[in-house]
């Protein structure tokens, strides 16, 4: 984030941001299902009261179904690797492949990009996963369907507004509109942050499994302070949060729900703590509560349902 001048990267290191520019002229999709699966592609989504898996972790559990066997091996050595696959042995126990299969596949994977071989670490997935995320980052319909809300919300309140997504323990940011202050903060798009600080992870938190829950919170200080905070981000249905990723720095976050009462995501607004904190961030939530039903409307979805 950034206060004043400085740019705050997810690493927690200070440096310029880097831009990614919307892609305009995607078909709005008005089907409920393709919606569905839009979400689980932009990473981990929550039914009120039950978890579903991410597409990646899916993929990665059920067999191949695929009918061209080349691809489904390939796509067996990246996720050996993305488990953390580092040797040809490791690839090789952990595909299943014969050694002369996997030295094949893995030279065709580091000629097109998609693995990388260092000296002295191993395998690791290639730069040209890291530009097809990028681009599939820029042109999801979520964003493009939620970007007039964020400009809105940006504007009405004078401070950044940002879309999240949840990736297994992480929330991404998707799309971020900037305020026109010189004083404010800047989330970059595709900046992954930690579920357990700030407010758009209660949100994310607050509708999910108990064990769910209890497996984010396993290793947090005075877990029972968070799960107070994430219980009362649930019965009214906003949070916020105070300096809990970067000092000086404060957030307000909504809900946006899709078909089914599915959690596709959280929209914040982010600021300064001296503009945004805790006596003052009542007066932004109903901004954000409907920056986010504009979302949902955006979708096609219907008003969920009040929260007990």
């Amino acid at each position: 984030m950034e206060l004043s001048s400085i740019y705050w990267n997810s690493k927690g290191s200070t440096r310029h941001a880097t831009r990614i520019l919307p892609t305009r002229g995607w078909t709005i999709v008005r089907d409920d299902t393709e919606r569905i699966e839009l979400a689980m592609r932009a990473g981990d989504v929550m039914r009120r009261g039950r978890r579903l898996p991410s597409l990646a972790t899916e993929l990665r559990q059920r067999p191949p179904r695929s009918e061209v066997g080349v691809l489904d091996r390939s796509v067996a050595i990246l996720s050996a690797v993305e488990r953390g696959a580092r040797s040809f042995t490791d690839i090789v126990e952990g595909t299943g492949l014969t050694r002369p299969t996997a030295h094949r596949l893995i030279r065709a994977l580091e000629d097109h990009g998609f693995l990388l071989h260092v000296a002295g670490l191993g395998y690791a997935l290639g730069p040209r996963l890291l530009a097809l995320s990028t681009v599939a980052m820029r042109e999801l319909p979520l964003r493009d369907l939620a970007r007039p809300a964020l400009e809105r919300l940006a504007r009405s309140t004078g401070e950044s507004a940002q879309l999240f997504v949840r990736d297994g323990d992480q929330r991404v940011c998707i799309d971020a509109v900037e305020s026109a202050s010189e004083l404010r903060t800047i989330v970059d798009v595709g900046a992954a942050l930690p579920l357990v600080k700030g407010s758009a992870g209660k949100v994310f938190l607050a509708w999910t499994t108990r064990e769910d829950l209890d497996h984010a919170l396993r290793s947090v200080e005075r877990a029972d302070r968070q799960r107070q905070a994430v219980a009362t981000t649930r019965r009214r249905g906003w949070a916020e949060s105070v300096g809990e990723r970067e000092a000086g720095v404060a957030s307000v976050s909504a809900p946006v729900f899709g078909p089914k009462d599915i959690l596709l995501a959280a929209v914040s607004v982010s600021g300064p703590a001296s503009r945004l904190g805790n006596l003052r961030a009542k007066r932004y939530a109903p901004a954000v509560i409907a920056a986010a039903r504009e979302i949902e409307a955006a979708l096609g979805s219907p008003t969920p349902e009040p929260t007990s």
